[in-house]
């Protein structure tokens, strides 16, 4: 037995503003997207709004903002950590 593909639709297809919180930055296209907030946009009328955490204007890809990550020294710091002497060996603990 076939379904009916209209009720497998995921939701009306509108205009929806998408809002990334940590740059202030937003962005009005179209999505099918379920939203509870609405939010006057720059032309006047009220859109229904998507808060995101991260964005093109705010992920270090595309702002050119990326850490350098450290990888010198790094096992190092896992062997002083975890008070191994050689990869591979466990050092003995000490008494308190």
């Amino acid at each position: 037995m076939k379904k009916n593909a209209k009720s497998a639709a995921p939701g009306e297809y509108r205009f929806v503003v998408f809002k990334d919180v940590g740059a202030d930055f937003s962005i009005l296209t179209r999505s099918a997207i379920k939203t509870t907030e609405t939010v006057m946009w720059t032309d006047g009328k009220e859109y229904p709004l998507h808060k995101v955490d991260i964005s093109s204007a705010s992920h270090p890809f595309y702002t050119g903002n990326q850490k350098v990550m450290d990888t010198e020294g790094r096992v190092e710091r896992f062997l002083k950590k975890y008070n191994r002497r050689t990869p591979g060996t466990v050092a003995t603990p000490t008494k308190k």
